[in-house]
């Protein structure tokens, strides 16, 4: 079956990054808040993370071909990386300009006014978050994940800005202004190193996480207990949306290759109903073979 292409969920992505990005300029344009400047970057960077995952899904769409067998789903970790590091280099472009508006403190203007376009752009973003999220868990997609953790990381970042020209105009304070936009570079800093570290784990074929390493070992018990077999050297990974899995499978030596074909051919389907998409190859080994049991280990030197 076809995998859904997720590009919409970019596209989506796109039009809301935009649309904020034009509001919270805006609030920035009739209050001067360094604060809601700061905001205003932050969706800039969103649209670059957008235009980035819309053409990494793309590539990750593509079905396998000679030169790429097991398909081109490892794109999504490109896009997340991307969407990482913009976030860093905005979060240094708002330290930036927090600073020098610490050191030359401006009055805010037309408070009211400019709040209530942050809240708009706001809750814009906080609906297309959820949207991507769910998306995101439903497709196991490490782009729309990330870029909805980018969206909510906006969403809080437009909550501390609000407080923070709430705070100057009850106070009086306008360093607070600055102090809060370093605080939400601060905060954005966090959230890109976190994306950063996701894609590289999943460039770097990091495992399964243990709960579906679990259903795994589950249903592998099942057939041990049933069949009078055994197992090892079962080894996942994950590239974007998609999952693969190797495991050996030891049977008695009087089995025939008929009887322990059939035996692999369940032990695979019943991994591909309880973890979709996925991708399993099994290795079948006598038990009682010294050599089998070499291979635990991932390499062998003989």
């Amino acid at each position: 079956m076809k995998p859904p292409s997720l590009t919409r969920y970019a596209w989506l992505s796109i039009a809301a990054a935009i649309g904020t990005m034009l509001l919270k300029s805006g609030a920035y344009l009739i209050t001067g808040s360094v604060g809601l400047l700061s905001d205003a970057l932050e969706s800039l960077v969103n649209l670059a993370g957008a235009l980035m995952a819309l053409a990494m899904l793309s590539v990750a769409a593509r079905p396998p071909d000679e030169d790429h067998a097991y398909g081109h789903s490892k794109a999504e970790y490109f896009s997340a990386g991307a969407e990482g590091a913009l976030i860093v280099i905005a979060a240094v472009s708002i330290a930036i300009a927090a600073f020098d508006r610490l050191l030359n403190p401006q009055p805010i203007q037309q408070v009211g006014l400019g709040l209530a376009v942050s809240v708009v752009a706001a809750l814009l973003n906080l609906a297309v978050a959820v949207v991507l999220m769910r998306a995101a868990r439903t497709h196991r997609s490490a782009t729309l994940q990330a870029s909805s953790h980018h969206l909510m990381t906006d969403v809080w970042t437009t909550g501390g800005v609000l407080v923070g020209v709430g705070a100057v105009v009850l106070t009086g304070w306008l360093v607070l202004d600055p102090l809060v936009a370093i605080a939400v570079a601060v905060n954005i800093v966090w959230t890109g190193g976190r994306i950063l570290r996701d894609s590289v784990a999943g460039l770097m074929d990091a495992a399964l996480p243990a709960a579906e390493q679990q259903v795994l070992h589950e249903l592998l018990k099942g057939y041990v207990a049933a069949e009078g077999i055994d197992y090892h050297a079962l080894r996942t990974r994950r590239a974007g949306a998609h999952r693969f899995v190797s495991v050996h499978v030891l049977v008695p030596p009087g089995w025939s290759v008929q009887q322990g074909h059939d035996l692999l051919e369940r032990i695979e389907a019943d991994m591909r109903r309880a973890l979709p998409p996925i991708t399993v190859d099994t290795h079948l080994e006598p038990l009682g073979d010294p050599a089998a049991m070499r291979d635990e280990t991932l390499h062998r030197d003989d």
